[in-house]
């Protein structure tokens, strides 16, 4: 029995050899190697395209954040922000935007945070951006931090198309909205383990609380409590998780 299961295992691992099991180690070490000169610099972008000449697309590349403590930065990706600080392996993937307007505030990531592609992060006067550590955005969010702060916790799950708005544009009367000056309720704040369902749009001075659920195109104006799950727009509170088990 002891044999028979030994010539089994070796047969899958012999045939996942011959399958491109030994062009996946290549392309591993090929693209480990080529990463630890990974960086912001001319050649830091260069070794970081060469790193994914042989890497799957999209998300399957979230693993090249793992051999370099500065983390993973895609080669399209558009960084412009002379205060952006990042923690260890951080991956940024495809097309992502990091920008920083006159005046702009600092961009903190945490470690092993994921920001995936099509995403914009952009900070202006008086705004500013924290992301706790193993926090993931999926793809196509915004995140324009203006006359106040954006402060994200640990763990946090962002899914597709979420908006965030620390600030609104005055609405005098009398006077063309594009000449009126940004306005703000206050920075927004979101709690460790909190998940933001997809589409939803978080608006200024709001508080999401630690392990609150936010569901798909909700309109969050006011506070959501620790744990509670918020719907609708504009989002009230429905139920809370401790009563969902």
């Amino acid at each position: 029995m002891i044999l028979a299961s030994s010539q089994i295992i070796w047969t899958r691992v012999r045939q996942t050899l011959q399958l491109g099991g030994v062009k996946g180690i290549a392309s591993r070490a090929w693209s480990r190697f080529w990463m630890q000169f990974a960086g912001f610099g001319y050649f830091g972008r260069i070794a970081t395209r060469l790193a994914t000449w042989f890497a799957p697309p999209y998300k399957e590349r979230r693993y090249l954040a793992r051999y370099n403590a500065k983390g993973y930065i895609a080669p399209n990706a558009t960084i412009h922000h002379s205060k952006l600080q990042l923690g260890a392996n951080v991956f940024i993937g495809d097309r992502v935007t990091i920008f920083q307007s006159e005046n702009g505030g600092s961009v903190e990531l945490g470690d092993r945070v994921h920001i995936h592609q099509d995403t914009c992060i952009e900070t202006g006067k008086g705004g500013s951006l924290q992301i706790g550590a193993d926090t993931h955005i999926q793809l196509r969010c915004q995140f324009s931090a203006y006359k106040g702060s954006i402060q994200i916790g640990r763990g946090v799950q962002i899914a597709p198309n979420c908006a965030f708005y620390p600030y609104d544009h005055g609405m005098a009367p009398g006077e063309p909205i594009s000449k009126q000056p940004l306005q703000t309720k206050g920075s927004i704040t979101i709690g460790d383990e909190a998940w933001l369902g997809f589409g939803a749009i978080v608006l200024d001075g709001v508080h999401i609380g630690k392990g609150a659920v936010v569901g798909a195109g909700a309109v969050v104006t006011s506070d959501v409590p620790d744990g509670a799950i918020a719907v609708g727009v504009p989002a009230r509170a429905i139920n809370m998780r401790s009563n969902l088990v």
